[in-house]
């Protein structure tokens, strides 16, 4: 299997998460028995098969930290995620798949990293988005609570994996600000996605393959969803009380 490379993006605020742990500048700097969130999740992919070139996208500041030494490059974080985005993408190959990973994966594998590699492979396409269906989740991790979204196909939740091939970037970075646009008024956001779409989301009836269609036609690039066979890849860290759950998953799992 060919090696990709891959950026994490540990930018981010202060928040709430991040004070938790004195001297983080963001969460990703927290601390989970003894390594960062950042750390954690450059481990598993520096032992990735898949995995080539690591660049991790964070505040210039932390560029001595110890745990950033599996990155083979620091670049520096932006105000608003497209902008680290563009900058951990700036030079890369416009027609080669990158793997983009969020650095508040506490207990990402290298093989489930290397699992999603092998289906970006398989897919081939402009944008891979991550996720993974419920019953794989609660099977393995039944006390991390997630955000659900019915489809027909089952009920999936998103995951801390995607990849691109950077020539989308562009297009990504028109639908983001247009989606920010129109994320508060309704109607506006009803015409983005279309009436019919949201309908069917909403009884439950919309399907895998007609998102990634509707997707794809919003965007003005390919899009595909890959459902992950490893629940760790939707594992993150997003509120204060994640971290207390986070330190006793990884304590269980390296028993």
């Amino acid at each position: 299997m060919n090696r990709i490379d891959a950026i994490v993006l540990a930018g981010g605020p202060h928040d709430a998460v991040a004070q938790l742990q004195a001297g983080a500048p963001n969460k990703a700097f927290v601390e989970i028995e003894g390594i960062t969130l950042v750390g954690r999740v450059l481990a598993a992919l520096r032992d990735s098969a898949g995995v080539g070139r690591l660049i991790v996208v964070a505040p210039p500041a932390m560029k001595q930290h110890r745990d950033l030494r599996f990155a083979d490059e620091l670049r520096p974080d932006g105000v608003h995620i497209s902008e680290s985005l563009r900058n951990g993408l700036a030079g890369l190959p416009a027609d080669e798949d990158v793997l983009i990973v969020a650095s508040d994966l506490p207990v990402l594998t290298p093989v489930a990293a290397q699992d999603f590699v092998r289906g970006v492979h398989a897919l081939s396409t402009d944008l891979v988005y991550g996720c993974v269906e419920k019953s794989v989740h609660e099977r393995r991790f039944p006390e991390v609570p997630h955000t659900w979204a019915k489809m027909r196909d089952g009920t999936f939740c998103g995951g801390g994996l995607v990849a691109m091939k950077p020539r989308a970037l562009p297009l990504l970075e028109r639908f983001i600000e247009q989606l920010g646009a129109a994320r508060k008024h309704p109607f506006k956001l009803a015409s983005f996605f279309g009436w019919d779409m949201l309908a069917r989301f909403a009884i439950g009836r919309l399907t895998i393959a007609a998102a990634e269609v509707r997707a794809a036609r919003i965007l003005g690039a390919p899009v595909r969803a890959f459902v992950s066979s490893f629940p760790e890849t939707a594992v993150n860290v997003d509120r204060p009380s994640d971290v207390p759950l986070a330190r006793a998953l990884v304590a269980r799992l390296s028993r």
